[in-house]
C-alpha cells in the first residue's frame, strides 16, 4: 500500500472522542529524541509531524488521519523530556493511559529504537509491557545511517536478542532504508 495523503487532525493530552472513532490505529512509541516523528515524515513522505533536534518536543499524543482510512498516532516520547518533574510524569501517564490503560485497540504499535544507543531499561521496560499487554507490535532500530557497519551489526544482534521472537527493522529516514519493509508491517 502506498500513503498517499495524511492530515494533522488533533493533539491530545487526554483521552478522546476520535480514540474511539473505530478509525485502525498505528502508534509510533519510544524514547525522546529516537526519530519517531522523522519516522512518520518519512513513510507518509511529508512534513506533516514537527520534528526538533531537542529531546522531548512531542508532549502530546498528535493524531494524523493516514489515506482517509486509518490514524498514525505519535506518542510522546518516554525518558528524558524538556520538562519538569510534574510534566515527565504526566507524559508517563499519558503513554501509558493511551496504550495500556484506555479502550483504544491498536492496530498496530511500532516501538523505536536507536540502533546506535541499543536497547536501553527504559527500552526494555517497554518491550516487556507490550508483550505483556499483549499488543501486536514490530522494533525499528532506527538511524542505522549514523554507525559503521561493524558497530551496526553488533547494536542490531543485541538488539535482536533482547527482542527474541519480535521483528526488529533496521530504518534510516535519511537513507530511505527499511521504508518499504516498515510500510509492508505495519499496513498488514
Amino acid at each position: 500500500m502506498k500513503i498517499t495523503s495524511t492530515k494533522f487532525i488533533t493533539g491530545l493530552v487526554d483521552d478522546h472522542a476520535i480514540l474511539s472513532d473505530g478509525i485502525p490505529q498505528i502508534a509510533f512509541v519510544g524514547r525522546s529524541n529516537v526519530g519517531k516523528s522523522t519516522l512518520i515524515n518519512t513513510l507518509t513522505a511529508s512534513s506533516v509531524s514537527r520534528t526538533s533536534s531537542f529531546p522531548g518536543r512531542t508532549q502530546e499524543i498528535n493524531i494524523f488521519l493516514v489515506n482517509n482510512e486509518f490514524y498514525f498516532v505519535d506518542l510522546p516520547g518516554y525518558g528524558f523530556a524538556r520538562a519538569s518533574g510534574m510534566g515527565r510524569e504526566k507524559i508517563s501517564e499519558l503513554i501509558d493511559s493511551y496504550l495500556f490503560s484506555s479502550v483504544n485497540g491498536q492496530k498496530k504499535v511500532v516501538m523505536i529504537v536507536d540502533a546506535n544507543v541499543g536497547m536501553t531499561e527504559k527500552d526494555e521496560l517497554m518491550l516487556s509491557m507490550l508483550i505483556e499487554h499483549k499488543k501486536d507490535f514490530v522494533i525499528v532500530a532506527n538511524k542505522t545511517d549514523k554507525a559503521s557497519q561493524s558497530e551496526l551489526h553488533h547494536n542490531l544482534n543485541a538488539i535482536r536478542k533482547i527482542a527474541r521472537e519480535h521483528k526488529v527493522i533496521p530504518f534510516s529516514s535519511k537513507k530511505r532504508i527499511g521504508l518499504d519493509t516498515l510500510l509492508e508491517e505495519i499496513m498488514k
